[in-house]
């Protein structure tokens, strides 16, 4: 059974957790990566501008069996609810591809 996911809705859009820093992902390639992806608890801390360490400690207490690095670079981009996506990752640095805009070849 697939567990329901809480995501943060406004406007049509959902929040998407992306970390578009080089180094570390955020959520790419993790066992975890759909909630921490959907993370409501981190994008209300994102967004009162909560300080690095408090995020820090927010993300360890949901999240205490990943690799949390990526987190500092963490932003929230808004995507149209029930556009579907992907986060694709190069040398740490994530973003958002959209299932509408890739080209796919069939052989």
């Amino acid at each position: 059974m697939k567990t329901l996911i809480n995501k943060v809705i406004r406007n049509g859009k959902v929040a998407v957790l992306v970390s578009p820093g080089y180094g570390s992902g955020w959520s790419h390639g993790r066992e975890s990566a759909e909630a921490m992806v959907f993370c409501p608890e981190l994008v209300e801390a994102i967004e009162r501008d909560t300080e690095p360490h408090t995020l820090q400690l927010i993300a360890e207490t949901l999240f205490s069996d990943e690799y949390l690095g990526g987190l500092d670079d963490v932003v929230i981009e808004w995507v149209d609810v029930g556009r579907k996506f992907r986060i694709t990752e190069y040398d740490g640095f994530e973003s958002i591809e959209f299932a509408d805009k890739c080209q796919w070849f069939k052989g």
